[in-house]
């Protein structure tokens, strides 16, 4: 007997009969002699309609209202999915995340969770009985219903297998695991049949969108193996667990592990900048203020004009607000003009042997520049190397590099 936490998209939701095939795989575990937990989303849409009826009512809505609004598709599902599990003898019964409770911290909108109080749930499940739970929601230390964010369900789901200490949590979705890149692009690309929590942690963090950011590093600190699988297909997903789990031998055979790409970047450029101590901070600390993240982060230094400039990205959708922060700030940073362009994306190979490995970076800068494609900017960690790029360039730069790196090849390294 196992203790799982099932979390179901939206796409898995989306209508009733498909969350009556949810209802099938729900039951499937519990006849297996399983302990399950449910984490659902709101159907596929739903939120998007909701979030419009809230701008319609006013531009300038309350966010503590507004989480109240969006946070309720999930209870639908959940309430559905409780009324279909019981209609095929399954004991099941939906649970609020105020009932638990989940607590959470006061950033309507983006709230994080502190922590969860799992005992009347673990006595539930215990006892034989499926908790069906809305993803992406919790309740605040005054009382108040606050959401996760966009995607949000993945972190529940994770969070609720954390404090239930499950043995596993599985993430269903409309595709059957994690792949080497974006089989949409690149036909060969490969599914992992498993993959190292950082390495995941990195691909979602730079574009691949198979699961929230939040919800990887949350598994990564509290060592709950999750897994990948198709809501449409009985086949075996992708596993995302400790580099422990892997053998030493397959570690130093896989250099690149994913190519992921987002075109959710803009590149902010500001111009004849004092080359002084204190001038890139002029830049950053309002930003920071202003709780915008920045990414990659270019300096060039003229010497015949002790001037620079600085170049850097920003989600697209901060642009807008970037700007007006930093025109505010223009007299302290001391800049001539902005430049700006939205027309660019990032592309980052991820893998965990470029730790052992020499010459990843020099592979992909090689590649490219035989493409002819520009690099404008080049951000690293430990584990990845990214590249801003023109936006045209995309497809083009996401295919030859998954084949410079090997990775069309039909065995899985992983």
């Amino acid at each position: 007997m196992a203790r799982i936490v099932m979390k179901f998209g939206g796409t898995s939701m989306a209508g009733i009969e498909r969350i009556r095939a949810v209802a099938e795989r729900v039951k499937g575990e519990v006849d297996r002699g399983n302990d399950v937990a449910v984490i659902v989303s709101a159907m596929a849409g739903e939120t998007d309609r909701l979030v419009q009826f809230c701008r319609e009512a006013s531009s300038r809505y309350d966010p503590r209202e507004y989480d109240v609004v969006v946070a309720s598709g999930e209870q639908v599902s959940s309430g559905l999915l409780a009324i279909m599990l019981q209609s095929m003898d399954v004991d099941a019964r939906s649970w609020m995340g105020w009932q638990l409770p989940i607590r959470t911290s006061e950033a309507y909108s983006s709230a994080r969770i502190d922590d969860i109080d799992a005992d009347i749930l673990s006595k539930a499940i215990e006892g034989g009985k499926v908790a069906v739970i809305p993803g992406f929601q919790g309740m605040t230390r005054e009382g108040r219903l606050a959401t996760l964010g966009r995607g949000g369900s993945d972190t529940s789901a994770v969070a609720i297998a954390a404090a239930m200490k499950a043995d596993r949590c599985d993430i269903y979705t409309d595709v059957d695991g994690v792949y080497t890149t974006d089989p949409r692009i690149v036909p060969k690309a490969r599914k992992l049949s498993k993959i190292t929590y950082e390495e995941m942690l990195e691909l979602a963090s730079v574009g691949a969108k198979v699961l929230q950011t939040r919800s990887v590093g949350l598994a990564m600190k509290h060592g709950v193996p999750l897994q990948v699988l198709s809501s449409f297909e009985d086949k075996p997903g992708t596993m995302i667990v400790d580099e422990t789990e892997f053998e030493d031998k397959d570690m130093e055979k896989q250099l690149i592990t994913g190519i992921a790409y987002a075109k959710n970047e803009a590149k902010v450029t500001l111009t004849s900048i004092a080359d002084k101590p204190g001038s890139v901070a002029a830049i950053f600390k309002p930003l920071a203020e202003g709780n915008i993240n920045v990414d990659m982060i270019v300096q060039n230094f003229a010497r015949d004009t002790g001037n620079t400039d600085v170049t850097f990205t920003v989600p697209s959708d901060d642009l807008a607000r970037s700007l007006d922060i930093l025109e505010q700030a223009k007299e302290s940073i001391g800049y001539r003009e902005i430049i700006h362009d939205t027309d660019v994306c990032k592309v980052s190979v991820v893998g965990v042997g470029m730790r052992s490995h020499a010459g990843v970076a020099s592979t992909m800068f090689e590649t490219l520049a035989d493409r002819g494609i520009n690099i404008m900017a080049i951000t690293t960690s430990e584990i990845k190397v990214s590249v801003l790029i023109e936006e045209a360039y995309t497809e083009l730069a996401v295919r030859v590099l998954h084949t410079a790196y090997g990775l069309d090849q039909q065995d899985d390294a992983a």
